[in-house]
């Protein structure tokens, strides 16, 4: 009896934060056009995102302004505007759960999907035409332009966004699994940072092929029986997690992902305190208070991490939230590089609610 098959889509959206802002500048098209910070190169601030045309000249996610000036003087330096890209993100998220439930978010700019299939099936066309279509509306209905990768498992599919972009459309079959990774460098694997890379080096394995060669036991006594399985399991394109839709009733939340993992403890907590600020904004739109406070740092390896705290007295203080948040993060191990960073808060109270039970209680 043939197993059950299994197809999953991954969406990524190209240069995110530089893609938006060029929806509002449409003149600065084709040109070196760099987000972070204040957007001033002169001040302390690393680049959040890069078009293609900078990156050209060697500018990435985590790199210091300066150094970015440097590299690609003729560039047009913009600040960070968190807000602009949550309302896209969530135009962009609200178009992928249109077809299905089952979407895992991861930030604010690319996502897992996997489509509930009818008995008998084929996932792998549906998801193929599915991915097609969402990248067709990204296009017509965003302006912006996205990066689809269908396969058998998260890791894959991952994987074939990554080797397709900008604008790329990349499908990975099961047949297609030791053709698509023995020649890529181990680096391209989940789970394989750079002193991950540099033990791989000393012991002469450079490429997924050869990752794939080395006996299981082997990779467990340099590297541990956790992550030595996993390297194993991943040179192999096997990849078992399911995805999992991210629901968090009475809270509010934001999270981005950069586009390169970083160490820089400073710039991670200028992206908090935008986040913190940019969800503080909402809680007094909105007209709530909240009482935890809750930081997610996931590192390079994709483990994630959540440090909570709860205060007696709600508030919608950005200087008491975020007093929280920094004191949170200081608990964080920053020894490891971090992809994605979040805050949320939850025990939300309307605004006046409090008061309002008190005069009941008194009653």
């Amino acid at each position: 009896m043939e197993r059950n098959r299994r197809a999953v889509i991954h969406i990524d959206m190209d240069a995110f934060f530089v893609s938006v802002e060029l929806k509002r500048r449409v003149e600065l098209r084709g040109k070196p056009v760099i987000v972070g910070g204040e957007g001033d190169p002169t001040k302390r601030g690393v680049v959040s995102s890069a078009s293609y045309e900078a990156r050209r000249f060697g500018v990435h996610s985590g790199m210091p302004l300066r150094k970015a000036k440097r590299l690609c003087p003729e560039a047009v330096f913009l600040p960070l505007d968190f807000a602009l890209y949550e309302e896209e993100s969530e135009r962009f998220m609200a178009i992928l759960r249109e077809y299905t439930d089952l979407v895992e978010s991861f930030g604010l700019d690319e996502a897992f999907l996997e489509l509930r299939c009818a008995p008998g099936e084929d996932p792998f066309e549906r998801s193929i035409a599915t991915a097609k279509r969402i990248k067709e509306r990204i296009r017509d209905e965003l302006s912006l332009t996205a990066t689809a990768g269908v396969a058998p498992n998260k890791l894959l599919a991952k994987l074939a966004t990554e080797l397709s972009k900008p604008d790329g459309f990349m499908v990975i079959r099961e047949e297609d699994v030791h053709r698509v990774l023995k020649d890529l460098p181990v680096r391209k694997l989940w789970g394989v940072g750079e002193k991950t890379e540099k033990r791989l080096k000393f012991l002469g394995i450079h490429t997924v092929g050869e990752l794939a060669r080395t006996p299981l036991l082997h990779l467990i006594r340099y590297f541990g029986r956790a992550h030595g399985t996993m390297l194993y399991e991943y040179s192999r394109g096997i990849d078992d997690t399911p995805v999992v839709p991210f629901h968090e009733p009475n809270s509010m939340s934001r999270e981005v992902t950069f586009e390169k993992d970083t160490r820089d403890i400073h710039f991670i907590k200028e992206v908090l305190y935008e986040l913190t600020k940019d969800v503080t904004e909402r809680l007094r739109e909105e007209g709530y208070r909240a009482r935890t406070f809750t930081i997610k740092i996931r590192y390079w390896n994709f483990k994630t991490i959540t440090r909570s705290r709860t205060v007696s007295t709600p508030t919608d203080s950005l200087n008491d939230i975020w007093t929280q948040v920094a004191e949170l993060m200081d608990r964080v191990d920053t020894s490891q590089p971090v992809r994605l960073v979040g805050v949320k808060t939850s025990g939300l109270e309307k605004r006046g609610e409090r008061s309002l039970q008190k005069d009941l209680n008194y009653g």
